[in-house]
């Protein structure tokens, strides 16, 4: 597997304020080559904008050398059309359950709003990628393949995140093999559970998002699986660290972790 396979990139929802050029520029110089931008109100492009405003970015972007790997957006039809026009492969969204219904009858409903966006899916030839998420939604790798396995792969992939999955009792191997056949991208990102008062009171427990090297998730032995499968998708890492203050400066850490397991010379015991 050559280093050159994966693409890393990182999701664009903490910077607001950039023009494309500064983020691209910005990014470039932290050390990804590739990007998922957030296509949502507030950002440098809108929703109401996508068409123009998605083949603008993939244009500023490729000046950087970075690839516009995926958005996170809606699954409007107009999204799609812009992602089909621009060369967007990927539309990432969640999927949220409403618990009050029961977890059968919500998956179900799930269901039916996928069912919803496939034919856009076809048209367009643009794959949504359906990630897992800790709270009310698809949370673990087995739930998300439950959800997905009577879908075609071509249209309907599947995010797996790092955190998300060790937050769940997965083995990341555990967590990656089951949801293998409709892997699409991969999110690295790394959390601990830190408890946030004293012995003397009922114990309460707080996420704490951190650096690659610090949380339950190891990412050496992600990397190990992913070489091992020979996976060439990309590699997101995100915005989330408890410590926003530094995010740049940790996003530029992590992103260089990631690089050298994913290094040819690199080993997993």
């Amino acid at each position: 597997m050559e280093k050159k396979e994966i693409i890393f990139g990182v999701f664009t929802k903490p910077w607001t304020t950039q023009s494309l050029d500064e983020l691209g520029n910005m990014l470039s110089k932290m050390g990804f080559n590739g990007v998922e931008f957030c296509l949502r109100k507030g950002y440098q492009i809108e929703p109401e904008s996508a068409k123009e405003g998605l083949k603008k970015l993939v244009s500023v972007m490729k000046k950087y050398g970075i690839a516009v790997t995926s958005i996170g957006s809606s699954t409007d039809e107009n999204i799609f059309e812009a992602c089909a026009e621009a060369g967007v492969p990927i539309i990432r969204t969640l999927a949220p359950i409403d618990l009050k219904k029961g977890y059968n009858a919500a998956v179900e409903e799930v269901k039916r709003r996928i069912d919803k966006v496939v034919p856009l899916c076809e048209k367009y030839n643009v794959k949504l990628g359906i990630q897992h998420h800790y709270g009310p939604m698809i949370s673990n790798s087995m739930e998300l393949y439950q959800l997905l396995k009577d879908y075609d792969p071509k249209y309907i992939g599947a995010i797996w995140d790092s955190a998300q999955s060790v937050l769940a009792g997965e083995e990341v191997e555990q967590g990656l093999d089951i949801i293998w056949p409709y892997l699409c991208l991969v999110n690295l990102k790394n959390v601990f559970y830190l408890r946030t008062n004293g012995p003397e009171s009922e114990a309460k427990w707080h996420r704490y998002f951190t650096t690659g090297k610090q949380g339950l998730a190891s990412w050496p032995r992600i990397a190990g699986y992913l070489k091992k499968r020979q996976y060439k998708g990309a590699v997101i890492l995100t915005h989330e660290y408890s410590n926003q203050a530094e995010v740049n400066k940790l996003l530029a850490e992590d992103v260089r972790y990631a690089k050298s397991l994913f290094d040819e010379r690199s080993t997993v015991k």
